[in-house]
């Protein structure tokens, strides 16, 4: 499989996870473990283009695919539009579910450039957050969004 734009290549067990893979066998950390059973988002990646849980997605689903985690949001030192919209507008708090929700933006944004509110709420519906507000979180998809069809 490629992650974030790099070819990789890991043996494991066929009932091992993709978010295994990608914080045991590659220190991807920024993927991170919630709930195990796909129901919090906070293990939220992108496979080929499409957000995907990474706790039940097993690593073998990934073969030859494109898997981009948080770390492979930024263009080198440049961060990605969500994540300085996400900055400015104070969403990160304790920032367990910042990178599924980045995540699952960026997957929604992959599909189409101009979301709806009602659109964005339903790309980020799997992922929880305890500690900020989900209009705030909208406000900075829609933000992002913006700025990236006028670019």
């Amino acid at each position: 499989m490629t992650v974030n734009g790099k070819p990789v290549q890991v043996i494991c067990d066929p009932e091992t996870s993709l978010l295994e893979v990608l914080r045991d066998h590659l220190q991807l950390t920024g993927t991170k473990e919630g709930c195990r059973s796909g129901d919090c988002g906070a293990c939220t990646v992108t496979v080929d283009g499409k957000a995907v849980c990474s706790c039940i997605h097993l690593a073998i689903q990934a073969n030859g695919k494109k898997v981009v985690t948080v770390e492979g949001l930024a263009s080198g030192n440049e961060l990605h539009p969500l994540q300085k919209a996400f900055i400015r507008n104070g969403v990160a708090q304790c920032g367990f579910c910042t990178p599924g929700m980045l995540m699952s933006a960026k997957a929604l944004l992959n599909e189409k450039l101009e979301p709806s509110d009602d659109e964005i709420k339903e790309a980020i519906g799997g992922n929880l957050c305890r500690c900020s507000s989900y209009d705030v979180i909208v406000k900075s998809i829609r933000e992002a969004a913006t700025q990236i069809a006028h670019k």
